[in-house]
């Protein structure tokens, strides 16, 4: 690669920074991309936090995504505090409160997004490649100390643990904010079922930024320029630099190299991480952050986990903090304590709010696997097996059925990953479940939680297509199955088959007389059929899901996932969930 500096539009000084805007950084095929960088004041070598990804640098959070902001500033009154939210941006660092701290913030628009020009091909080895190319450039400019730290949050998290996996010498720390990892299981087929997800974001976060709007775009507020390059293209000539993304994805339903590439290599994974994961997250990041601090090599490694909007706590003080001591930590040398940090963070999930606690490991060593059994007797979830031999059965594409506990004696804290075990059969070829786990008060109204983006998420969701029931047996775990999803094992219709269903992990602690409750159904969760809630960057309304939904007729033709569902009881037949409840600390 080049590390040919092309002049700078504009340098300039504001608030205490040296901003120089639009650098151009030449790709190793000749392609130049386009990055702001803003520095201390004072000439010198500091470390840097870098940012590689399509949001377009010149569009501010306020404008791109104002739902989300404005919720944000009005909840938490310390984000915009101390800032004049100037350069502030979806889901990267405030330039205004890491550059006083001694550090150069650096945002590249990722290729064919923003100003960047080229062909976007999300997640590809292209990007990675090029992100890698981003961080060597940067370790070696004048005002850079050879440290290179990535943060951000969702694409901005998940893009790094694929360069990561690609060890780029200068990279010497990550913090990954709610970052998915595996391309199959974590964010396009959810137990093998499509997500419908990232068609729409294509749609709604992407195409609309995508270099060549030109004039078409906004100019950003911060220096005039128009955001998304000066080149104004035709819908055509748009269209033809950039992949079909959607059908790309729905062309390919088995796990392979295609998914693979796009994907983490834990073993390659070996520099110092903070992993922030969110209990809410349902349907994308979660899953990533817990299995990147449970199986990447570096032995550097640390798991925040919190809740609320998938966006917030980056920006609070309570978040910035944890992110500046670890990164003083690893890119300036700092013994500030960090590596005596408990290796566990957790703002453990109430019903009323969080409490924050520490563990030393995830997940957490002295957790009681507790199995709750399925009775179809009442529809309960009891410790005790059930041992009638019997059948219960639901409509393969409705609601299910829901088991529900007994009012707790006491209050429990359950946390971590689940999983159940189900025998099912089905009328056709083939099936897809949906598990829910929920809690509920003593006179049964659900509780539900804001979640990463819907108001309105149950405490943990896990899914399976049934024909995608085999297992990684040395990958898979009692708590965490693994599915291979690379071959189609077609049910015979009617015959039971057993089932091993990941859910993902969570946290809640169930008050005195609340009941946990598990549902089994046929398609996605619905908080209400109505709720009149929306955020400017997503199509559908949020009923209990957000965007992560699973309702593409092509991928679940009613003549292969429609018809009848059973499941099985007896004692040839186990049906259970298995709960990570944590006895509290002597």
């Amino acid at each position: 690669m080049s590390n040919q500096n092309l002049a700078p539009l504009k340098t300039e000084i504001r608030l205490g920074m040296e901003i120089e805007w639009d650098l151009g950084i030449t790709m190793d095929d000749g392609l130049i991309v386009r990055g702001d960088v803003f520095k201390p004041e004072k000439p010198g070598k500091y470390p840097v936090i870098l940012t590689y990804g399509p949001y377009a640098k010149g569009l501010s959070f306020q404008e791109g995504y104002p739902s989300a902001w404005q919720k944000m500033v009005n909840d938490h009154p310390d984000v915009p505090y101390g800032s004049t939210n100037v350069f502030q941006n979806w889901e990267v660092v405030d330039p205004e409160k890491w550059v006083p701290e001694g550090y150069v913030v650096v945002r590249i628009d990722s290729r064919g997004c923003g100003r960047s020009p080229g062909y976007i091909d999300h997640f590809s080895p292209r990007e990675s490649k090029d992100y890698y190319d981003c961080i060597e450039w940067a370790a070696v400019q004048p005002w850079s100390n050879g440290k290179i730290g990535l943060s951000g949050i969702s694409y901005f998290g998940s893009n790094q643990w694929q360069v990561a996996s690609l060890n780029p010498p200068s990279l010497s720390a990550m913090c990954i904010w709610e970052g998915a990892a595996d391309w199959y299981r974590d964010m396009t087929h959810h137990g093998g079922i499509l997500s419908t997800f990232w068609a729409n974001w294509s749609d709604m976060q992407v195409k609309t930024i995508q270099y060549g709007y030109g004039e078409r775009g906004p100019r950003s507020v911060a220096n005039g320029l128009l955001v998304c390059g000066d080149e104004t293209l035709s819908d055509q000539e748009l269209a033809n630099n950039r992949c079909s993304f959607g059908d790309e994805i729905l062309a390919q339903p088995l796990d392979g190299e295609y998914f693979k590439d796009r994907s983490a290599k834990w073993d390659k994974i070996n520099v110092p991480f903070l992993t922030a994961a969110n209990w809410g997250g349902q349907g994308l990041h979660p899953r990533g952050n817990f299995e990147a601090y449970v199986r990447a090599a570096s032995p550097n490694k640390w798991l925040e986990v919190h809740g609320l909007e998938h966006w917030t706590h980056f920006y609070t003080d309570y978040g910035i903090a944890i992110q500046k001591r670890f990164f003083a930590h690893f890119l300036k040398g700092e013994n500030n304590g960090w590596d005596k940090e408990p290796r566990v963070n957790m703002q453990t999930r109430h019903i009323d709010g969080f409490k924050n606690r520490y563990e030393q490991d995830w997940p957490i060593p002295r957790t009681d696997w507790t199995k709750m059994h399925l009775q179809p007797v009442g529809n309960l979830l009891s410790k005790l097996p059930c041992t009638d031999t019997t059948e219960l059965s639901f409509d393969a594409l409705g609601d299910g059925l829901t088991f529900i506990s007994d009012p707790f004696l006491d209050e429990v804290e359950i946390s971590g990953p689940m999983a159940s075990k189900l025998t099912i059969s089905s009328s056709t070829a083939d099936a897809d479940l949906f598990l829910v786990v929920r809690v509920f008060t003593p006179d049964l109204r659900e509780v539900t939680f804001a979640g990463a983006i819907d108001p309105h998420t149950p405490v943990a969701q896990g899914w399976l297509r049934a024909s995608h029931r085999a297992l990684d047996q040395e990958l898979t775990q009692p708590y965490r199955p693994y599915h291979t999803h690379t071959q189609v094992d077609a049910l015979v219709p009617g015959q039971p088959v057993a089932l091993d269903i990941e859910i993902w992990p969570s946290s809640i602690v169930v008050p005195k007389g609340y009941r946990i409750a598990l549902s089994v159904r046929g398609k996605d969760y619905i908080f209400a059929e109505k709720t009149g809630l929306k955020l400017s960057n997503f199509k559908n309304e949020l009923t209990g899901c957000g965007p992560f939904l699973h309702n593409d007729p092509r991928d679940r033709p009613a003549h292969l996932f429609g018809g009848k569902t059973t499941i099985h009881f007896g004692k040839k037949h186990e049906a259970f969930v298995l709960l990570p409840v944590i006895p509290k600390r002597a």
